[in-house]
C-alpha cells in the first residue's frame, strides 16, 4: 500500500507533501514521487494529512466497561492496599465499545491498568486498539507497575490500614525493602520461599519496569521523587496537578510527567490547582511529558481535545501533538515502534482533514499495523 501526495506530519521533523509506503505492517519507505509497484494499492491523499496514531500513556480503557456497573468494573482490586501481583492484562476487555470509540478517533495504542485505590495496584498493559484478543493486541505485557499516593488510598482504606500519607509511603517502602532482600537472597543462591508479590516487584527494583505513580498534590509528587531516589527506581509522575508549583523540583528529578486529566471538575481537594496551563509550564521547563485523559474519567476519544485545550492555554500546536504521539511513546519506551512516521516503525497512521487538535478535524481512516481499522 502506498499513500500518495499526503501532507505528512512525521513528528520528528517538519511536515511535507509526499508518499508513504507500507509493507508487512511496517512503514517501509517515505519520500516524494514514489513509484507504485505492480498491483500495489494506491491511496490518493491529495489535500489530506497523515499523522502517526495517537497514544495514551495512562488510562483504564477496557477495564471499566461502558454502560454497566460492578460486573464490568475491573479497575481496582480493593482487597488489600498492596497488590503488585495483579495484572492489567487479566482485567482488560478489548471488545468494549470504549475501545472502538478510541480507535475510531485515531487512538491506536494505550497503556491501561489498575486504578489508584491501592498503594501498589498491579501492572499496566500496553496494547493496540484493534483485535479480538488482548493477547494479540499487546505491545508490552507489563509496561509499568502502578502506585498511588494521596487522597485515594487514604479514602479507600481509612477504616483499616491507612490513616495518613505517612503510612502510604511506609507501606511502599516496606514492600521495596522486602523485595530487595528477597532478590538478594535469591542471587546468593539461598533457598527462598516463592513470593508472588516480591516476584512482581523485582523488575521495578531492577529498573526493568517503571513505577507508575499517581500523584496530584505537590507533597505527594515530592514523596514519589524522594522514594524513587532512595531506591534508585525509574518512575513516571502521573497526573501532576500541582506540577506548575514545583516544576523546578520535577525538572531536577529527571522523571517524565503524564499530565491530566484536566477536562473534569475539581472533585476533590488535591485537584485544586487543576489547569490546562500546566502542560505549557512543564514543557517550557524542558520536561518530557504527555497528556492523559485517564479514561474513562474523560472519554478516550477526547485525547486530542485535551491537547487542543492545552493549546488554548499557550502550548504550541507542535508540542500538543507531540504530547499525544511521540512523547507518550517515549515515556512507555515503545518509541522504537510507534509515535512517529519513520521507516521501520509500525504502520499506525491517521488520515484526516486538518490538525489533530482542530475540533473540526475529520478522521478519514485509521490504520494499525498497516490495516485499515476505521
Amino acid at each position: 500500500m502506498i499513500f500518495k501526495n499526503a501532507q505528512i506530519y512525521p513528528i520528528e521533523r517538519a511536515s511535507f507533501i509526499g508518499d508513504v509506503r507500507i509493507e508487512n505492517g511496517k512503514i517501509a519507505q517515505i519520500g516524494e514521487n514514489l513509484a507504485p509497484k505492480q498491483d500495489e494499492e494506491v491511496l490518493d491523499c491529495t489535500g489530506l494529512r497523515l499523522y502517526p496514531g495517537m497514544i495514551e500513556a495512562h488510562c483504564h480503557l477496557g477495564m471499566e466497561e461502558s454502560s454497566i456497573r460492578d460486573e464490568g468494573n475491573d479497575v481496582n482490586e480493593m482487597s488489600d492496599p498492596i497488590t503488585p501481583e495483579v495484572r492489567g492484562i487479566d482485567g482488560c476487555y478489548p471488545l468494549d465499545e470504549s475501545v472502538v470509540n478510541a480507535r475510531n478517533a485515531g487512538i491506536t495504542c494505550v497503556a491501561a491498568g489498575p486504578g489508584s485505590a491501592n498503594v501498589v495496584g498491579g501492572t499496566f498493559v500496553c496494547y493496540k486498539t484493534y483485535g479480538k484478543s488482548i493477547d494479540e493486541m499487546v505491545i508490552v505485557e507489563n509496561v509499568a507497575m502502578k502506585a498511588a499516593f494521596g487522597e485515594n488510598p487514604k479514602r479507600v482504606y481509612k477504616d483499616s490500614k491507612i490513616k495518613t500519607r505517612m503510612n502510604i509511603a511506609a507501606l511502599l517502602r516496606n514492600l521495596l525493602f522486602k523485595t530487595t532482600e528477597y532478590k538478594r537472597n535469591k542471587d546468593l543462591g539461598k533457598d527462598v520461599p516463592f513470593n508472588i508479590q516480591y516476584e512482581a516487584m523485582m523488575p521495578v527494583i531492577e529498573k526493568k519496569m517503571p513505577l507508575k505513580c499517581h500523584a496530584h498534590r505537590s507533597d505527594d509528587i515530592l514523596t514519589v521523587i524522594r522514594i524513587a531516589k532512595e531506591f534508585d527506581l525509574d518512575v513516571t509522575l502521573d497526573h501532576v496537578t500541582d506540577g506548575a508549583i514545583i516544576v523546578d523540583q520535577i525538572k531536577e528529578s529527571g522523571y517524565p510527567c503524564i499530565v491530566g486529566p484536566s477536562l473534569t471538575h475539581k472533585s476533590k481537594y488535591e485537584l485544586k490547582a487543576k489547569s490546562f496551563s500546566t502542560p505549557k509550564v512543564i514543557h517550557d521547563a524542558g520536561i518530557l511529558f504527555s497528556i492523559t485523559t485517564d479514561s474513562p474519567v474523560v472519554p478516550q476519544e477526547y485525547l486530542p481535545l485535551c491537547a487542543a485545550l492545552a493549546h488554548k492555554e499557550g502550548l504550541s500546536e507542535d508540542a500538543c501533538i507531540e504530547a499525544i504521539t511521540l512523547s507518550p511513546a517515549k515515556i512507555l519506551k515503545i518509541d522504537d515502534r510507534v509515535g512517529s512516521i519513520k521507516e521501520g516503525k509500525d504502520a499506525d497512521l491517521i488520515l484526516c482533514t486538518s490538525s489533530l487538535i482542530d475540533t473540526q478535524n475529520e478522521i478519514k481512516a485509521v490504520f494499525i499495523d498497516g490495516k485499515k481499522v476505521a
